[in-house]
C-alpha cells in the first residue's frame, strides 16, 4: 500500500498519488467501460484511493462512471469532482460559470451522477467569467455548511485569485497542470506554501508526451492531442528531444520514463513547500502499477540537473487557441 499525505493544513488525507479518470470518458482516443471499471478497482487495491472526476468529463458521464466503480467501496475512497466549466451550447461556446445557483444547481447533478451523499474535494474547475470569484467561493462554502461537500479546491487558479478565495473559505486545494515541461504553477506555489493550501498536479506525464510511449501519427481522430500545439508540427517534433531526455535519464536508473517524470514532480515538494498527490491518467489497469512505482524511484543529482531545464525548451501552447473553458488562469 502507498503512503498517505495531508493536503496542506487541512485535514484532509488522500493517498499519495491519486487517479485522474477523464481520460476513461473522452480526449484520449477510444475507451471502455469495464476496462476503465477494472482500471479504479486496482488503484483502490493498491492504495490509490484519490479519485478525481468532474462534471464536464464526458458531459457528465465520467462522474457516472466513477460513481459506479465505487459504489460498494465509497467509505475507502477521497472523492474529487469540478464544477464551472459549461458547455452546454457546444464546446466551440463552452462559458465557465461561478455564479452561486449554478454553484449549487451543479453539486446536486454531481452528486446525483456520482451516487454519493457528499463530495470530499469539490473544485472551481477555472476562475468564473461571469462573477467575482468571492460569489463562487462563498456558493461552495454554502455546500460545506449543507454537508454535501468537505473540502474546497481551485483549479488554475493566480495566487492573487488564490488570495481572495481564501478569505472567503479555506481552500485545501489548488489544481494545476505540473510536470518537466510545464510550470507555470511555481508562480503561485509561494501563496500556497504561506495558506497552507496542497498541490495536486494534474497532466504529471505532460498528457503522455513525456513517457516516449504516444505515436503521434496514430492518435485517434478524437484524441485531443492531435490539436494540442506541443504534439503537432514543428513544435511536436522539436519536444521530442525532452521525451529522449527523460528516456535516457530512466534507462541510466533502471525505471520507465513515466516513473522518472513522476518522481521530478514528488522531488520538488520540498522545494515549493508544499504537500505533493499528482494524479496521474490512465485507462489501463497496468499502468497504475507503474505510476505507483515511482513513488519508490529516487533522482539522483544528476538526474535532476538533467530534467530541471527541459521546460525553459519545451515548444507551443498548452491548448489549441480558442479553446473556451480551457484558459490561461484568469486575471479577475
Amino acid at each position: 500500500m502507498i503512503s498517505r499525505s495531508t493536503l496542506g493544513s487541512s485535514g484532509l488525507t488522500v493517498s499519495a498519488m491519486g487517479l485522474g479518470c477523464m481520460g476513461m470518458s473522452e480526449h484520449y482516443g477510444p475507451t471502455d467501460w469495464d476496462t476503465s471499471i477494472a482500471t479504479i478497482h486496482r488503484a483502490l487495491e493498491l492504495g490509490v484511493t484519490f479519485l478525481d472526476t468532474a462534471d464536464i468529463y464526458g458531459t457528465g458521464h465520467n462522474e457516472v462512471l466513477v460513481g459506479r466503480a465505487i459504489h460498494d467501496r465509497r467509505d475507502s475512497v477521497q472523492l474529487a469532482t469540478k464544477f464551472g466549466i459549461d458547455r452546454s451550447g457546444g464546446d466551440a461556446d463552452r462559458r465557465v460559470r461561478g455564479s452561486r445557483a449554478y454553484v449549487h444547481r451543479a453539486c446536486d447533478a454531481s452528486l446525483l451522477r456520482l451516487g454519493v451523499d457528499v463530495i470530499d474535494l469539490y473544485y472551481a474547475h477555472r476562475p468564473p467569467n461571469d462573477v467575482e470569484i468571492e460569489e463562487t467561493v462563498g456558493a461552495m462554502g454554502e455546500l460545506v455548511q449543507a454537508g454535501k461537500v468537505r473540502y474546497l479546491g481551485l483549479s488554475e487558479v493566480s495566487g492573487d485569485l488564490l488570495r481572495r478565495a481564501h478569505a472567503v473559505h479555506p481552500i485545501t486545494a489548488v489544481q494545476s497542470e505540473y510536470s518537466l515541461w510545464t510550470r507555470d504553477v511555481e508562480a503561485v506555489t509561494p501563496v500556497m506554501a504561506e495558506l497552507g493550501v496542497g498541490l495536486v498536479p494534474y497532466s504529471p506525464l505532460g498528457r503522455g508526451f513525456l513517457t516516449g510511449a504516444v505515436d503521434r501519427s496514430t492518435l485517434d481522430a478524437k484524441d485531443f492531442r492531435r490539436r494540442s500545439p506541443r504534439f503537432v508540427g514543428d513544435a511536436g517534433d522539436a519536444n521530442e528531444q525532452l521525451a529522449q531526455t527523460v528516456l535516457q535519464v530512466a534507462e541510466r536508473l533502471g525505471a520507465a520514463p513515466a516513473q522518472v517524470a513522476l518522481a521530478w514532480v514528488y522531488a520538488q515538494a520540498e522545494r515549493l513547500g508544499v504537500t505533493v498527490s499528482s494524479i496521474p491518467g490512465t485507462k489501463r489497469p497496468e499502468r497504475v502499477e507503474q505510476n505507483v512505482a515511482a513513488l519508490d524511484v529516487t533522482l539522483d543529482d544528476e538526474a535532476r540537473r538533467t530534467l530541471d531545464p527541459l521546460a525553459d525548451s519545451v515548444q507551443g501552447e498548452r491548448y489549441p487557441a480558442g479553446i473556451q473553458g480551457n484558459p490561461e488562469p484568469a486575471n479577475r
